[in-house]
């Protein structure tokens, strides 16, 4: 066994300054001086009898073992506030912070009513929000910096464990004056690739809907792509094409004050399923469902 080994404020320092490149704005992410983060590093190195991080005026560039250590570290230092989760998850569920990231296609339409609940039903809970594509929140919740995520499924997001909280129908979208021409339900043969409007890629969305329609050509024949559903239903409103909207942006009053009709997608697969989600073993895993429960319940509502 090491006589010495690595501090786990050392790998604090070496993760930040992975994730920001540049020792000021990571002495700033850990609230110490960029001489105390710096030092920090370079006693590591020492430790290590290796150079981890090689150091220009213009660029901050890890080596290959240090970008190595960096990954190992992630794991570290997850697991260790996973002790600490253990401990206070024993003493009293659904206290003290929580770290979520949200996807932007559930973010705005469902916070909104969410959040009052929670705050009412759990006041000791401090909810810390991170809104990010799916990708991101995956990366981010097995880095250890967000504590669960609330997804939509399916997508692929490694070793996790999840539970449902209900299936949101997905619905076209288009200008109003077209109301005469679409049929109670739309089925996806119906639907124009040329005059399709989606969401840019990273959007698990845009994946969701293609495979509801299970027809690959739309991805290649949607001419506009948008940044948020938001951008899609003002593309919509002035008659530049047609997209697919989820029941709760709908719900939630994406459409108002436009000219945009829907009709439900006549589809084997025409929803997406809204779950939260969390790293596999996680000792905190019973707070979770107790947390996916509370948003049940409000969805009920």
């Amino acid at each position: 066994m090491h006589n010495y080994l690595p501090s786990l404020k050392q790998m604090q320092y070496l993760v930040a300054l992975h994730e920001h490149g540049h020792f000021g704005r990571a002495a700033d992410a850990c609230n110490v001086t960029q001489s105390t983060l710096s030092a920090g590093i370079r006693e590591l190195e020492t430790l290590l009898g290796q150079t981890l991080v090689e150091r220009t005026r213009r660029v901050v560039r890890f080596t290959t073992l240090g970008n190595a250590i960096v990954d190992k570290a992630h794991r570290v230092l997850r697991e260790a506030e996973e002790l600490a989760d253990m401990a206070a998850a024993a003493a009293a569920p659904l206290v003290g912070e929580l770290r979520m990231s949200v996807i932007p296609t559930i973010a705005p339409f469902l916070l909104p009513g969410l959040l009052p609940r929670l705050r009412k039903e759990r006041p000791s809970l401090k909810l810390f929000l991170r809104e990010e594509p799916s990708a991101q929140a995956c990366e981010s919740l097995h880095h250890g910096m967000v504590d669960c995520v609330l997804l939509a499924l399916p997508y692929a997001c490694g070793d996790v464990e999840s539970e449902t909280l209900f299936d949101d129908a997905l619905f076209v979208a288009f200008p109003g004056d077209r109301a005469e021409e679409l049929p109670a339900m739309v089925s996806a043969d119906q639907l124009d690739p040329a005059q399709m409007l989606m969401l840019e890629d990273g959007h698990c969305l845009k994946d969701h809907a293609l495979a509801a329609c299970n027809r690959p050509e739309l991805r290649a024949g949607a001419r506009m792509m948008g940044t948020s559903l938001h951008t899609l239903v003002q593309m919509v409103d002035n008659g530049l094409g047609i997209t697919m909207l989820p029941q709760m942006a709908i719900e939630a009053g994406i459409l108002d004050h436009t000219d945009i009709d829907t009709r439900p997608l006549d589809s084997d697969h025409d929803w997406r399923t809204i779950a939260l989600v969390w790293r596999k073993g996680s000792p905190r895993a019973d707070e979770f469902r107790m947390l996916a429960d509370i948003f049940r319940k409000h969805k009920a509502n």
